[in-house]
């Protein structure tokens, strides 16, 4: 009979059950409290001459309880790193004397700035605006930044609405009332949305007026200069019916002195990222035609300037390129893909011909490619996170790396193993991908309880990547395993768009049928096994436990139970989420009923806690509320937790991203079982 590991902390299981001369070689798991020293690396780029980088790197304040960023330069081939200046988003400027980047002002106010990169490193500020900025873009011959602002609407539904009231003076009266008349009006992260719309920019680049070039009640897209310094591409869609027509983007050009706008794409469908050849007589560009599909994988593009002669590269493919990056002879273009689980880097001639620059598991990311073809990216792999490398373009495997931000508190540090985990779905055989992390110093002939986790989206990608969260979990004894059902982005067109009209429901086959998979190894406790997700996995997991008891305790956080609410409270564009569905619900009510988590309330036997940010616009607290009070009212055990200060998700800010893995392991280590089979009893606080 196989010994069975309570979750409890895994050193204390590891030293109850090895002899003498194991536990002097008990590892030393990853501590919770790590988080506050971690480190994150992003948006690399490289000097126009190839010599330095520039990257944003993030961390903890753990006073004020907040992440912080600022900007780090390190020589290309990994000499004398150093701390530049607070700040995020650096750009080189075209000939690599000053980078520009966004930061605070005095008041709080995010603005640009550029900073000179000679030894003096005086540091000017170009905006003065009351909106934050955003995608500053250094002009071809260096005297101009472009960037996108929010602008108040030129015809702003209040006009519609002045009243004169019989005020007495000095009256302390309410406010009028929030006038609403947009179909979008709240977002996530932000909350109500003024009637304001995102238009283009130029500013001197050593400070100036901003000069706004578009107008109208339309958002303009990130703005990217063409080599010719006089004109820049952009995305969006440009009519006045925009919102109702959210499936559709067009690729535009705008004349900077002149204002002049063309259209340069024309098909029913999404087109956008634009990038222009190194000369400027072609544009890349990623989009697809008009489909009915719910989930579709996009196409890279080239066209000529003009707009003539559009034709796909990537066809085949059957992934989505992101981060277009064009050779420096203008041949073809790089570009990232996330496929099958993993992360890589490809290549796209503009004859057609498509190769893998990178191959394997692995998290490879290209950001950006100097005119000598030095190339900076991310990468990491499932022990490794991420973090920046220096590589020539066409020849990718001879990357140096350029940090190493978390070696620090990972010294000494034992990860679990992760291995790679495929099942047959019982639903119709579908091949379903995930991993599985053991704990470290895993042990044979021991049964450890395990931790089912569920990805959001739905059209979302679980990776073979680093996770803290998960090594953490598994540092203190559970087997952690993590998959990609039908629905999930990275494979492919059909597998991402099989759960059209039909989500939630084949999925939960898929997760069920990776369980079994991983039980069938023989190291598993089936009686403590446990299931949480966030937004679209917390939609997954409250539907699990309608569907199944064979879990011990379950948590389903941030998610959606009632799917013919939540259009009417989800924040964004609601069309998104009617689209999901063949009927409105006015319609043909059916289909929301049918999917809805909480119709199958009646069946939870698992005790089952629901955590959602009392600020969540995407999948509003009202929903956790319903599933919450159903299980309530009919005396089923369960649990609401409220996380203040927290948008969609429960852990953007530090101490609330620790307190989400401690509630989980306390909801878990309430309803798991020791080895007697007693329920174990909640202790601590």
């Amino acid at each position: 009979m196989k010994a069975v590991v309570p979750a409890v902390t895994f050193i204390a299981v590891l030293a109850a059950v090895a002899p003498e001369s194991v536990r002097a070689q008990v590892p030393t798991p990853l501590a919770l409290e790590t988080w506050l020293d971690w480190e994150r690396v992003s948006d690399p780029r490289i000097s126009p001459d190839g010599s330095a980088v520039v990257y944003t790197r993030g961390w903890v304040d753990k006073i004020n309880d907040r992440w912080e960023s600022s900007i780090h330069i390190v020589d290309s081939d990994g000499s004398r790193p150093r701390n530049l200046i607070a700040g995020a988003s650096p750009r080189w400027s075209p000939n690599g004397d000053r980078i520009a980047f966004l930061a605070a002002d005095d008041g709080g106010n995010t603005q640009i700035f550029v900073r000179w990169m000679d030894a003096e490193g005086a540091v000017s500020q170009v905006t003065r605006v009351e909106e934050g900025p955003s995608a500053p873009e250094w002009s071809p011959d260096g005297t101009r930044l472009a960037f996108t602002m929010s602008v108040p609407a030129e015809n702003p539904s209040a006009r519609h609405w002045q009243v004169s009231l019989p005020r007495p003076e000095g009256a302390d009266w309410t406010p009028g009332p929030r006038i609403i008349e947009s179909l979008v009006y709240r977002q996530d992260r932000v909350g109500f949305l003024d009637e304001s719309f995102r238009h283009i920019f130029v500013v001197p680049a050593d400070g100036g007026t901003p000069r706004q070039l578009t107008g109208g009640d339309y958002n303009y897209g990130a703005p990217v200069w063409e080599p010719n310094g006089e004109t820049l591409l952009f995305s969006g869609l440009i009519e006045d019916d925009a919102l109702y027509r959210w499936q559709e983007s067009e690729v535009y050009r705008l004349g900077v002195d002149s204002g002049e706008l063309h259209q340069v794409t024309a098909r029913k469908g999404p087109d956008g990222a634009p990038a222009p050849s190194p000369d400027g007589s072609m544009i890349a560009y990623v989009g697809h035609d008009t489909t009915t599909f719910d989930y579709i994988e996009s196409t890279l593009y080239v066209m000529n300037a003009d707009g003539s002669n559009p034709r796909a590269l990537t066809s085949e493919l059957d992934r989505t390129p992101r981060g277009l990056q064009w050779a420096p002879d203008g041949r073809g273009v790089y570009f990232n893909v996330q496929a099958d689980g993993y992360a890589n880097i490809m290549y796209a001639s503009i004859d057609g011909v498509v190769r893998a620059a990178s191959e394997g598991p692995q998290m490879f990311s290209l950001n950006d490619v100097s005119a000598g073809g030095m190339a900076v990216g991310t990468w990491g792999d499932a022990h490794e996170p991420g973090d920046v490398y220096a590589f020539p373009v066409d020849r990718l495997q001879q990357r140096t790396r350029l940090t190493d931000v978390n070696a620090d508190v990972l010294a000494g540090v034992t990860l679990g193993e992760v291995e790679q985990i495929w099942a047959e779905s019982s639903h119709d055989g579908l091949p379903i991908h995930g991993w599985v992390i053991k704990p470290p110093g895993f042990r044979a002939g021991i049964s450890y309880p395990m931790m089912l986790v569920i990805h959001g989206g739905p059209h979302g990608m679980y990776n073979g990547g680093f996770n803290f969260a998960w090594q953490e979990h598994a540092a203190n004894g559970y087997v952690v395993l993590y998959t990609n059902p039908r629905g999930s982005s990275g494979y492919g067109t059909e597998f991402g768009n099989a759960i059209q009209y039909d989500y939630p429901n084949n999925d939960f086959h898929d997760l069920m049928s990776s369980v079994d998979e991983l039980i069938s190894r023989g190291y598993v406790d089936e009686d403590n096994m446990f299931v949480y997700g966030c937004s679209g996995g917390g939609v997954l997991t409250a539907w699990v436990v309608g569907h199944t008891d064979r879990f011990r305790a379950a948590s389903s956080n941030c998610p959606v139970t009632n799917w013919l609410a939540f259009p009417g409270e989800v924040d964004g564009n609601p069309l998104r989420w009617y689209a999901d569905f063949e009927h409105f619900p006015w319609e043909d009510p059916s289909e929301h009923i049918r999917r809805s988590p909480i119709m199958y309330v009646g069946n939870v036997t698992t005790p089952t806690m629901l955590m959602t940010g009392e600020l969540d616009l995407r999948t509003p607290m009202s929903q956790t509320e319903q599933f919450y009070q159903a299980l309530k009212a009919q005396k089923k055990p369960t649990a609401m937790l409220r996380f203040q200060g927290e948008w969609h998700g429960t852990s953007r800010i530090p101490s609330n991203f620790l307190r989400t893995q401690l509630y989980l392991r306390k909801w878990f280590e309430r309803w798991g079982t020791h080895d007697d089979g007693r329920a174990a009893t909640q202790s601590g606080t």
